[in-house]
This record gives structure tokens, sequence and C-alpha cells, in this order.
């Protein structure tokens, strides 16, 4: 699955410590998910929808391999 997490947290000026604390993860948890180590769950997808105000699909896309 891909994300446009790092460059949604990058436009709105978080760094991953900041991003994990809003969401009650930890900052390891945020840098699986950027690189593509991690895929989120439906509720942490949804969680940072709402931190960014964007769609979760806007957030994250389905790969071919997916």
């Amino acid at each position: 699955m891909k994300n446009r997490l790092k460059v949604e947290r990058a436009e709105h000026d978080l760094s991953q410590n900041e991003l994990a604390d809003r969401i009650g993860v930890s900052r390891q948890t945020i840098n699986s998910i950027e690189t593509g180590r991690y895929v989120p769950s439906t509720i942490l997808a949804l969680k940072l929808a709402q931190v960014f105000g964007k769609p979760v699909e806007h957030i994250f896309m389905l790969d071919e391999t997916d």
C-alpha cells in the first residue's frame, strides 16, 4: 500500500513525534507507515485522515501488488 503520510506531515509542519503523540502511537510506528513497512489498522488510518482533514483515500492508496 502506498501512502502520502510523509508529504501530509511535512505540509502540516509536524514531526514524526508530534504526529505520533496526536494519535497515540510511537514515532517508530509513524516511521514504519511512511516507509511502507507497516500497514495501519482501519482505526489508525481514520485517525491519521482526521488529523489532516482529508479522506483516507487521499493518504493511503492501493498498490498494484495489493
